[in-house]
């Protein structure tokens, strides 16, 4: 007798196992094991290899012109996608509820229809009248943008074959989708393997570019197996508080463009509106003179970024002192604090330290480790650090100041906002960058422009 194909697979990570459980060895999640039905397992016997057709072997060599991407008329967006999408190229586009991932594709969609192109907007959590209130909102209404509102994927892929390919598909969101070759509910691991598959498949053979929206869990990651994320040939994230009118589009991956890219966006009453200038957004009306504020020149992609961090160093009230970050790696501030200390003398470890990036935008770069400990040291000391700079440069734990690539590029982007100076690593060079370097070798030289108490004397090496 032939046995049972009947897997138990974790809705939040698709581990399979051969039992049901309670919690899930993998990702530790409980109540997340489910039951269905899958293939018999590899090796089981139940299966034999089937004989194969030979193809060609080719070389590298090449004479085919890169395809025309398409532009949707929203730059930011096309910005992120490496210039526009590629036919036949599969895009997920993930983030928090109600952050504006529906608001962002409905726009491109229709922007992209006024333009003169066909695309086809497939919703799965809205009714129709919901997707045109939204469009009348954004002024979209006479955009002849094809709307649909289906579930199922046959009836999906059956609808889009009946007619001419459209340039752009859009499938809101692929969560919602279910194909009746399973038996397993929607939004499971199997169904949204089975349905992503499938329209990825279409979307190959028929040179329309897909776009996928998904839900996020609430680890941050995007809801589904990680199969989804290698089936599509770019992964971006729509991310940004909610305290926050602004909104940023992040590329993690794109097999056609530039990763880490951003696009930026400003969410209004009429949707979303691009930001030409986020680094003018992010540092804002910057009057105030007072003590532990520096501003980064940053890069997030090939987009240089200034934004200004925050600081503040206070007596703790404490027995442990306490550490408070926003926008910034935890364990990297602890480096620096630790780095001041051991080879600066500024006993800054024993007060209470909040850092904030201004604007709620996240840095990743450790070329913001100079403009975070100028900022500790300003407010430590209590000293406003000079006006109209700007720094940038990686601290290595020896507290020398190394290099970060493409500073000429973040060197412009701060002239270009009126910045007559920049803290910059020794041996950093910029032809007609516009502003006054001042090199840095370690982090002691920041105690001649922002004056800190020192708890005690640095330590010293033998040559």
């Amino acid at each position: 007798m032939a046995k049972s194909s009947t897997a138990f697979v974790c809705q939040s990570c698709g581990n399979t196992t051969s039992k049901w459980a309670g919690k899930c060895e993998a990702c530790g999640g409980w109540n997340t094991i489910t039951e269905e039905g899958g293939a018999p397992p590899i090796g089981s016997g139940a299966s034999k290899r089937l004989k194969g057709r030979r193809f060609p072997l080719e070389d590298l060599k090449t004479e085919d012109a890169p395809p025309a991407r398409r532009i949707t008329g929203v730059a930011e967006f096309d910005r992120v996608c490496g210039g526009g999408l590629v036919p036949g190229s599969a895009l997920l586009v993930g983030g928090d509820p109600g952050i504006g991932k529906s608001t962002l594709i409905l726009q491109s969609l229709g922007e992209y229809a006024k333009r003169g192109g066909h695309a086809v907007y497939i919703s799965g959590e809205e009714a129709l009248a919901q997707v045109r209130m939204r469009g009348a909102r954004m002024d979209l209404a006479n955009s002849p943008l094809a709307l649909g509102a289906a579930t199922n994927v046959e009836d999906i892929l059956a609808t889009l074959e009946s007619g001419k390919p459209p340039g752009i598909v859009a499938i809101d969101s692929i969560q919602t989708l279910w194909t009746g070759a399973l038996d397993a509910a929607p939004g499971t691991i199997a169904q949204v393997r089975t349905a992503s598959f499938d329209l990825v498949r279409y979307a190959k053979s028929s040179g329309a570019a897909l776009l996928l929206v998904g839900h996020v869990t609430k680890e941050g990651q995007i809801a589904g197996p990680k199969a989804v994320e290698h089936l599509v040939d770019a992964v971006l994230y729509f991310e940004g508080e909610r305290g926050h009118h602004f909104r940023i589009l992040r590329a993690v991956k794109n097999r056609f463009g530039p990763t880490d890219e951003i696009g930026v966006f400003e969410m209004t009453g009429k949707g979303l509106a691009e930001v030409a200038n986020p680094s003018a957004l992010f540092l804002g009306d910057r009057t105030s003179a007072a003590p532990g504020t520096a501003v980064f020149a940053g890069l997030e992609g090939t987009r240089p970024l200034l934004c200004e961090i925050q600081a503040l160093v206070s007596p703790t009230a404490f027995g442990t002192p306490r550490r408070a970050v926003v926008g910034w790696d935890t364990g990297r501030l602890a480096m620096i604090l630790a780095v001041l200390d051991a080879r600066a003398g500024v006993g800054i470890g024993g007060s209470d330290v909040y850092l904030n990036v201004a604007g709620g935008l996240k840095i990743g770069e450790p070329g913001a480790d100079l403009a975070s400990a100028a900022a500790l040291i300003s407010s430590f000391g209590g000293t406003p650090l000079p006006r109209d700079s700007v720094f940038f440069g990686e601290i290595s734990l020896s507290g020398d100041i190394r290099p970060v690539p493409q500073a000429e590029a973040r060197l412009k982007e701060a002239a270009k906002l009126g910045f007559k100076t920049a803290f910059v690593p020794t041996g950093t060079r910029a032809d007609n960058a516009g502003l006054a370097l001042v090199e840095m070798a370690d982090v002691v030289e920041l105690l001649r422009f922002a004056p800190a108490p020192r708890a005690s004397k640095p330590a010293k090496f033998a040559p």
